[in-house]
């Protein structure tokens, strides 16, 4: 399994939100249920969330179907990017390369992902079909809770 595909799916997102505001929601592992896209809850964070080797430790689905599973941290720069290795057993593991960068008004995130393990590598030719919308919805969460962050 190589753990950093070239051929990365991306959507991409502007926002008002300077790129610390995003970095913060990203660091934040807590908040990953509330801008992931089938991510129902989290269950641990390991301490030193988002440094290269800490997890995510949650449960995808809908109750009673739930899988518990793990995201971990492979790459993490502060100043703009994150890149992990979501795992959802049993359709398998994806590489996701998240990159925020400053804009005149706010910044633009860049969502890119891969499927890089399991049978979801099976359905390689549909997988823009299905990656794209969900990290759509994903980003417009994201930017919502970094938005909305300054509010309270």
């Amino acid at each position: 399994m190589t753990d950093t595909p070239t051929d990365l799916i991306e959507v991409h997102a502007e926002t008002t939100a300077t790129p610390q505001e995003v970095m913060e929601v990203l660091e934040d592992g807590w908040l990953y249920a509330l801008w992931v896209v089938g991510a129902s809850h989290i269950r641990d964070v390991d301490p030193g969330w988002p440094k290269a080797g800490t997890k995510i430790h949650h449960a995808v689905g809908v109750w009673p179907f739930l899988l518990r599973d793990e995201t971990e941290s492979k790459s993490y720069d502060p100043a703009g990017s994150l890149e992990l290795v979501a795992r959802g057993w049993p359709v398998g593991a994806a590489f996701v390369r998240i990159e925020v960068n400053g804009t005149e008004s706010g910044s633009r995130i860049t969502l890119g992902e891969r499927v890089i393990a399991g049978p979801g590598k099976a359905v390689r030719p549909l997988e823009p079909l299905l990656v794209r919308p969900r990290n759509r919805e994903a980003l417009h969460r994201l930017v919502a809770l970094a938005e909305g962050r300054r509010h309270t």
